[in-house]
């Protein structure tokens, strides 16, 4: 059984190659049962265990995440996950892989993915609401579907935004860190959020015809990151439809009478298999919210195993 690293997944995967696989694997048929969610006491806020599995007949894949928001003040990451491959013929374990890093990449992924279908082709310009481990995937995957060179990074530590910033300015981005996170979002294409917040960040008064709304984060019923003035003015899609009941950001407008089931659009399902039209307007303010879904993850580690196993046939040739 092959243990797979953070290092070797950044080293094989690419985003154009990952946006391609999500996009067969939502047209395609795995099965994806419903995901176990369960909460765990703490002192300071519940932590969370996911359970996620995925098979075809090829592979069969499960995920362990763990969500622990107090880990923070531990300088230690909120989320870690590990991910085991096994075969779909057998059940014979071929990998275990880094989960917290394979779900980085495949939650980027599914928004650059999304975008394809909703954001502005020209869209250039991105605020990145949040400077967590998240972030700097989103700002690459988006960047690899749509010309994003201006990249503007808010976080309710500074710090963190600068420390972002550097990377981001090597690779070729002209990332700057902004406190006025009002101003930034007037002025994007595309909003990208990835917080823990409890209360909205981002105002729908904010945003300017033709803009995309990506949030990433409130992946539990009592956190938002946007407010309800982002949900009326927008065409609202979702990665699955889990989202209406895990997702604060839909279940606590839907609850409220804001917005309701039917002015959700569509899913990752209907974009990528042409049953629902995606942006169909410059001026339309689209909005994408995700919760994940082990699909994603099967995807994600089936085209790592494939590109690791060609990788090594072709040094032994």
């Amino acid at each position: 059984m092959r243990t797979i690293g953070g290092d070797d997944i950044a080293r094989t995967l690419t985003y154009p190659a990952l946006v391609e696989a999500l996009e067969e694997a939502f047209r395609g048929e795995v099965e994806v049962p419903v995901r176990h969610h369960h909460r765990i006491a703490q002192p300071h806020g519940d932590a969370t265990l996911l359970i996620m599995p995925a098979w075809t007949e090829k592979f069969l894949g499960c995920k362990l995440v763990t969500v622990f928001p107090d880990n923070a003040a531990l300088e230690k990451p909120s989320v870690y996950g590990t991910y085991l491959l096994m075969s779909g013929r057998t059940g014979e374990p071929l990998a275990v892989i880094d989960g917290r890093s394979l779900t980085a990449w495949r939650t980027a992924a599914a928004s650059a993915l999304a975008a394809t279908y909703l954001a502005r082709q020209d869209a250039a310009h991105l605020v990145m609401v949040g400077a967590g481990a998240l972030a700097p995937h989103l700002v690459r995957a988006h960047a690899s579907v749509r010309p994003i060179r201006r990249v503007s990074l808010w976080n309710r530590t500074r710090q963190r935004a600068e420390t972002l910033a550097f990377p981001l300015v090597w690779d070729g981005f002209e990332a700057t860190v902004g406190d006025d996170l009002e101003r930034l979002v007037r002025d994007a294409d595309i909003v990208c959020c990835a917080t823990l917040s409890a209360v909205p960040l981002v105002r729908g008064q904010w945003l300017k015809p033709g803009a995309h709304v990506d949030l990433v984060g409130s992946f539990r019923p009592n956190m938002r990151e946007a407010d309800d003035d982002v949900l009326r003015r927008a065409r609202i899609f979702v990665d699955t439809r889990v989202a209406l009941q895990e997702a604060g950001d839909l279940a606590d407008p839907i609850r409220r009478g804001i917005i309701g089931t039917a002015d959700i659009q569509g899913d990752l399902f209907d974009l990528c298999r042409g049953r629902v039209e995606g942006r169909v307007s410059a001026e339309e303010i689209t909005l994408f919210k995700s919760v994940g879904t082990a699909l994603e993850d099967f995807a994600a580690a089936t085209l790592l195993w494939r590109s690791l196993e060609a990788e090594q046939a072709s040094v032994g040739g």
